[in-house]
């Protein structure tokens, strides 16, 4: 016993010798070490200087060097899930009912990137405008307001949701509505701005609020002179510092269809998949399966001419148009609403041939590019295909279950907005793709 007790201890200490040998000495993006492996000089410090031994030990400084920040990782930004990127089958898995042929099914990669796990809100929109009121020309304001007509409906009595659907308290969480393309652009480039401009006053050490008490007016006063100091320098950070997220922006087409699929969801062993997904859950069924919620809706859907959310009580999906973010179950990368409630804005712009020219590398379609407008007969209206043409998917609460299907698509001019279309922002994964 003790004999094989002595030859366990044996096995172990050489496997723990031969791992260690084994580790990785090579500098990475996190790690880059205190030396270029290029030229052998010493890399700078934050503040400019780097520091080596002398022959004595003493620290011998080097103002000149080659500044290399700290980085840990790429900060996420406020309300985003990473989305580790792959291949899968990009196109349309539902029988093709309106024989659009525009988007046959194809295998892409997409990096991984970041997504909003929800909608974005009227809350949030509201305080978009409540800054850009501020800090902006009135011109500006006004370009940025939602079309509330939008609900108006000569046929309906909607005229209620066109004065509070955005602005009353009771609809602060529900998806923002009336936004148009552009508008959705204009947002995420001042969310950009905002948010780094935070990160900012984080890393030059400003984002707390000296205190007044009398042991503290010494630091205060430091504070105050280290603050003049910074008034002379640029706000945002350099994109090397690690501070500066990249720009919020819409998703691709690609982006968001492999985000809403989540077929992360179906894998079992290295890379196979159980089945492929019609909606971004499980089966062909909207109701819950099994559980405490069976037959609840998965989604927030017109169910049928008519029925918009099925009779008072339970088993029906709470929702007679638009309901709050968080109301229905994520999917398997945590992202809400991946089908109904709103359709969403993706950056493409439209082209029926989209599934024919295409890169299987993030894919793309920009306007102006490739299939052209001008080969459109759209003078004398036997086309409306143009370059303000822009993708939206996902289905609303106003439209029936084909809709919900991820590989489904529909466009709209990139200057129109309707109650049934709203968006959410992505941001690209610096590094690695895990």
């Amino acid at each position: 016993m003790v004999k094989l007790s002595m030859k366990a201890a044996t096995c172990v200490l050489a496997a723990v010798v031969l791992l260690g040998a084994c580790k990785s000495k090579h500098p990475s993006s996190l790690n880059p070490g205190k030396k270029s492996t290029a030229t052998n000089a010493n890399f700078a410090t934050k503040g400019g200087k780097g520091s080596k031994k002398g022959k004595k030990g003493a620290d011998v400084q080097e103002s000149d060097g080659f500044v290399v920040m700290p980085y840990k990782s790429q900060v996420v930004g406020p309300n985003l899930v990473f989305i580790e990127g792959g291949r899968f089958t990009m196109g349309a898995l539902e029988e093709d009912v309106m024989n659009t042929r525009d988007n046959r099914e194809r295998t892409v990669s997409v990096q991984s990137f970041y997504m909003d796990e929800t909608e974005i809100a009227n809350l949030h929109y509201l305080e978009y405008l409540h800054y850009i009121q501020r800090d902006s020309s009135a011109e500006v304001h006004a370009r940025a307001l939602p079309d509330t007509t939008v609900w108006y409906d000569p046929l309906s009595f909607n005229d209620s949701y066109v004065t509070y659907y955005f602005r009353h308290p009771g609809f602060r969480m529900f998806p923002v509505v009336g936004v148009s393309w552009v508008q959705a652009n204009d947002y995420s480039t001042w969310r950009t701005s905002f948010v780094n401009s935070n990160l900012a006053k984080q890393a030059n050490g400003k984002g707390k609020k000296p205190s007044t008490s009398r042991k503290s007016k010494k630091k205060g006063q430091a504070l105050a002179e280290s603050e003049a100091m910074m008034a002379s320098t640029p706000a945002r950070p350099a994109v090397e510092s690690g501070y500066v997220l990249p720009n919020y922006r819409l998703p691709t087409e690609a982006e968001w269809e492999y985000a809403a699929k989540a077929m992360i969801g179906t894998q079992y062993a290295d890379e196979n998949q159980s089945n492929q997904r019609i909606y971004p859950w499980d089966g062909s069924s909207l109701r819950t399966p099994r559980g405490k919620h069976k037959g609840e809706m998965l989604a927030n859907f017109k169910r049928a001419r008519g029925d918009y959310a099925g009779i008072a009580g339970k088993s029906n999906d709470g929702a007679i148009i638009t309901e709050e973010i968080y109301k229905y179950p994520p999917n398997d990368f945590g992202l809400y609403n991946m089908a109904g409630n709103v359709n969403e804005w993706v950056y493409d712009v439209y082209r029926p041939l989209s599934y024919m020219d295409f890169k299987d590398l993030n894919p793309l379609r920009r306007d102006g590019f490739l299939d052209e407008s001008k080969r459109y007969d759209s003078k004398n209206s036997n086309s409306v295909v143009n370059d303000k043409l822009r993708v939206y998917k996902g289905g609303s609460w106003n439209d029936v279950a084909y809709w919900l299907s991820p590989g489904t698509r529909r466009f709209l001019d990139q200057d129109s907005a309707t109650a049934m279309i709203g968006f959410r922002c992505a941001m690209i994964s610096t590094g690695r793709n895990k």
